[in-house]
This record gives C-alpha cells, structure tokens and sequence, in this order.
C-alpha cells in the first residue's frame, strides 16, 4: 500500500485552522489539532456532537479545499454490503451470458470469469472510497454511523484497518492510497470500542456566542448585524432550556437567513411566532416558546445588547 501523500495536506495545526477558514468553517484550536493529526497520521477521525453542530460540513469542507472527491456514505438502519460496498449488476451479467451463448461459447468457466469481471461490478461508496487514484485520495464521509447496526460496524473495522474490501468473486481490492475518513454519529446509540480505537476522536459541540455570530456572518453576509447579534443570543438561551430538540448551527443559518429575506432589522414577537418553525421542529418545543418563555428571552436579549 502506498504512502498518503501530504504535499497538499496541511503541514500545521495553525495551517489546519487557515485551511478550514478559506473554506467558510469556523473552527476552535481542538477541532483544528485532531484533524491535523488526524491527516498527518493516516486515521480516521470520529466526530460525535448533537445534530446540526457542523459535523458534516468538516467533511465537505476538506474535500473542497483539498481538492479531493467527496464519497458519501449516508448511514440507516437495514444499510447492508450491497448498499455500501458492492453488488454485481445482474441485469447485464444475464445478458452477456445469453450473447456468450449464442456466439457458440460452451466453457462455463470461461463464461463465469468474463460475466465476474470489473465491468459489471457495480462500486458502491465504500468501494468507490478505495478506488482513489494515489495523490488524489478521496475524503470518504461515513455519515449517521449510529443509525446501522453492529454487524455492519463489524464489517467496517476491515476497511478502517487495513483499507481493503474482499469481493468473493474478484478478491481483495487494497486501496493505493487510503481515503481520509471522517465519521460522524448524533449518539444516538453508543458504537462499539473496537471501531472508536482505530480512530481519533472528537466532541462537536454547541459554539460560544461569539463563534457562532461569526458563522452567522460568513454563511448570511446580507444579514442586518443587530439582527444577527440578537438571533445569536436568542438561540443560545435557548440551548439553556430543557427542550426536546435544541438548535443546532444549521437552525441558526436558516434562521437568519429567513429572517433576511423578510426584510427584517431586528427580532420581534410577532416574527418569532411566525417564523419559530424554521428553528425549533418539535410542537411542544414550540408551544413553550409562545406561551411567554418567548417574549421573556426576547425582552433579555435586546437588554443585554442595549447594556453592551
């Protein structure tokens, strides 16, 4: 197997955290280490943190700056080998036996080797992922990893230890060059110690005001600035209360972009009730917010940046 090649990969945590900027990601000095070793020591890296934190968008992100093929593994529960690895497109393997056939071919053998060949081998994300061409790996995102099952992390430990899938019919397909893998789970259920050790971990978690007012910034520059400011502390007190489902950054764009497209300056009750949909997704959540717990995080939000 040959050596990742690190020309093109940062060669700093410093650089690491200027790769990720030129790429719209706001990123704290820990996110930016474990990456940086994470690149630089050939291991995946496991991302765990809430929904919406940016977790994904790490990996669309590198792929972007790094210039490499994204390879997307979305995860669900039933995900089996044929969805993830491979699976052999039959439709044509009946056909070109039935040709094989006709021509007078009679070696079943023969037969057999041409319709298990590569041209009908169907490469799903996981086989797409190792077949990167060397200096040009791919950054394979296996994404939700919580939703599968165990028999499917089983499974996963052969690709992340030795980067290689065996296919009955062809044999064992080695990776040139491994991908960068990046694997993301809400925790939903916990994933086995075996899978977490071949990795280096990360807790993504909620950013503080002030990151998060920057991330407002790069992703809704149309944004009024008093308006962003207040969305910001609004959707932090928020995470304070004891919700079903608390906001994620990917809320808070939307949010303030919503709010942008209505022309809006600054936040409101009435713009709240009418646009609380776009943060908050669960009716019970939402109910708690209109029956006065709102206006009051709302009267102590435009207090604190009055007294600022």
């Amino acid at each position: 197997m040959a050596d990742q090649t690190v020309s093109s990969l940062p060669q700093s945590i410093d650089a690491t955290l200027a790769l990720l900027e030129t790429g719209g990601y706001v990123a704290d000095r820990a996110l930016a280490t474990v990456l940086f070793l994470s690149l630089r020591m050939k291991r995946p890296l496991f991302l765990e943190g809430e929904a919406g934190v940016g977790k994904t968008e790490i990996a669309k992100v590198l792929a972007t700056t790094l210039d490499r093929p994204l390879i997307r593994l979305q995860c669900y529960e039933g995900l089996d080998i044929s969805s993830a690895v491979y699976e052999w497109n039959y439709a044509a393997q009946m056909i070109e036996i039935r040709l094989d056939e006709a021509t007078g071919i009679a070696d079943k053998t023969a037969i057999e080797r041409n319709v298990f060949s590569e041209k009908f081998l169907i490469r799903r994300p996981v086989l797409q992922a190792l077949s990167g061409e060397p200096g040009r790996a791919p950054v394979f995102l296996i994404d939700e990893l919580d939703r599968t099952d165990e028999a499917f992390e089983a499974f996963l430990l052969e690709v992340l230890s030795d980067y290689q899938v065996t296919v009955p019919e062809l044999g064992t397909i080695v990776a040139a060059e491994p991908p960068i893998v990046i694997i993301t789970t809400n925790r939903t259920r916990e994933i086995h110690d075996a899978l977490k050790r071949r990795c280096l971990y990360h807790w993504v978690d909620y950013p503080s005001a002030e990151r998060e007012l920057e991330i407002v910034r790069r992703k809704v520059p149309a944004a009024n600035e008093r308006l962003s400011a207040e969305i910001v502390r609004y959707v932090q007190k928020l995470r304070d209360m004891d919700l079903f489902k608390l906001p994620g950054v990917a809320e808070t764009i939307d949010w303030a972009g919503a709010l942008t497209e209505m022309d809006k300056l600054a936040l409101d009750p009435e713009t709240i009730s009418d646009t609380i949909g776009v943060l908050l997704k669960y009716q019970d959540d939402i109910a708690r917010i209109a029956t006065g717990e709102g206006r009051r995080i709302l009267d102590e939000v435009k207090a604190e940046l009055n007294a600022a």
